[in-house]
């Protein structure tokens, strides 16, 4: 059986093979986001990513296999995969050769006959694709990077919320979750580092590569997944309850870093006493130079940094571990579920060791007007999901939730319940505000009103008698 395809215009192909007329349907174009409709893809769950990459000393060039583990959630004819730039050179489902047709983002797989027949509801099936080319970086609505970003010696790969296809194929909406090993073959002199926890690093002198594979065995959103590549520096610790802490850290700013990520295991107990058990099995951080990314990113296990961290930093970005990662939100409009609560562990952590109090943080917040330019459960448009509102006003939300609640013990055991009860799955706003109302026993429909739905400034937001 043969895989024929044809490149039209250069950036949408056309391929014919067999398959077509079996029964079932194809699976949905996108996963109907409010915000990002066409990430993500329907009629079926991945379950784990197998990626091979080999990257060449620039950092400007990929080739990649992608073994994808599937449950299909609907009968299916043919299905998509979200990958965006890059050339596909083939692929198989179940072993045969797929018919693929291209177009944009979206890449459109259509099984064998004989494969297709297979690919009932309920079944668990393999998709393997190969592809190379020059890894993109994307521009944000709101101005900022994300995708394959070039660094001073290398390369990282940050997704949120779109940057995933940039680098990798696969259902790219936060919703579908899956398990990844992911090895890297770089030139010798170079490092990859990935999510979860180093299996092996093996030099080949011949070649003069080595490759790294990493595996990481909770579920992940793949906007979480990375690949930071650079000539760092490494080290792997303990904590004193035996928790793995792998950090990278680019040379030219190790020396300033190092002393703060020396904090991590102490950041991690206080905010597993206050958020329940860590969620993973390893920890740490990729840190490069302040010139090579805009911005931090809560990659899974080990967030990223451009340039040395804050000790505020470190808070926010390890409280995504829970917040976040392990609690996923259902669709980007629940982006404040994510920032809310990291954010409020800022205000925490700064009332337990920097003798600033919880409400000082609050009034502050209270007093930004750009807090105040959305309701932080409905951000305007795709370009407002990452704004002060759905920050500073979410952190807003939980505290006036804390006050509700007026019992400090209650309240972090609700958070823990939270946690627990979702831990490495996905959540919404009203998932989130229905626990709650449960966990509390009290009607907080006008707390939600006012501070996650309202449009205007109460008239006194610090008065604790306000809902």
């Amino acid at each position: 059986m043969l895989l024929a395809c044809a490149v039209l215009g250069g950036t949408a192909s056309s391929c014919t093979g067999a398959g077509a007329g079996v029964a079932g349907t194809p699976g949905a174009a996108g996963a109907r986001d409010p915000y990002f409709p066409k990430l993500g893809n329907g009629g079926y769950d991945v379950t784990h990513y197998d990626l091979r990459l080999t990257v060449d000393r620039s950092a400007a060039h990929l080739t990649g296999t992608a073994t994808i583990t599937a449950r299909a959630t609907q009968d299916l004819s043919a299905f998509h995969l979200d990958l965006v730039g890059l050339d596909v050179t083939g692929a198989t489902v179940e072993g045969r050769p797929a018919a693929v047709n291209r177009a944009g983002g979206e890449l459109v797989l259509r099984p064998a006959t004989q494969v297709a027949g297979r690919l009932r509801k309920g079944r668990t099936f393999e998709t393997v694709v190969r592809y190379s080319g020059a890894p993109r970086t994307l521009t944000d609505a709101d101005g900022t990077h994300e995708g394959w970003l070039r660094t001073a010696d290398g390369a990282v790969a940050l997704g949120e919320p779109a940057g995933g296809p940039t680098w990798f194929p696969g259902n790219h909406h936060p919703s579908d979750k899956a398990t990844y090993t992911v090895a890297v073959t770089v030139p010798e002199g170079l490092a990859a580092v990935s999510n979860g926890e180093l299996v092996s690093r093996r030099t080949s002198g011949g070649a003069g590569t080595t490759t790294y594979t990493w595996h990481t065995g909770e579920p992940m959103a793949s906007y979480l997944a990375t690949v930071a590549i650079g000539r760092f520096r490494t080290e792997e610790t303990r904590t004193g309850d035996g928790l793995t802490v792998f950090t990278a850290v680019d040379p030219e700013v190790a020396a300033e870093a190092e002393p703060e990520l020396a904090r991590i295991g102490q950041i991690l107990a206080w905010e597993a006493e206050r958020f329940g058990p860590y969620p993973f099995r390893s920890a740490g951080a990729i840190v490069d130079r302040p010139e090579d990314s805009e911005y931090a990113l809560e990659t899974q296990n080990r967030p990223y940094y451009p340039g040395p961290p804050t000790t505020g930093l470190l808070v926010h970005e390890l409280a995504h571990q829970w917040f976040g990662d392990s609690v996923t939100p259902a669709t980007w409009r629940d982006m404040w579920l994510n920032e809310g609560f990291a954010t409020y562990a800022e205000w925490l952590w700064s009332e337990d060791h920097e003798d600033t109090p919880v409400r000082e943080n609050f009034e502050r917040a209270f007093a930004d007007d750009a807090n105040w330019a959305f309701p932080p459960a409905e951000p305007p448009t795709a370009a407002d999901v990452s704004q002060p509102p759905v920050y500073g006003r979410g952190a807003m939300v939980v505290h006036r939730l804390r006050l509700a609640v007026d019992d400090d013990g209650r309240f972090f055991a609700l958070l823990k319940g939270w946690t627990g009860a979702h831990r490495h799955g996905n959540a919404s706003t009203a998932d989130f505000t229905a626990y709650a109302e449960k966990a509390t026993g009290l009607d907080l429909s006008r707390l939600w009103s006012v501070w996650l739905y309202g449009d205007e400034r109460p008239a006194d937001g610090t008065a604790p008698d306000l809902p």
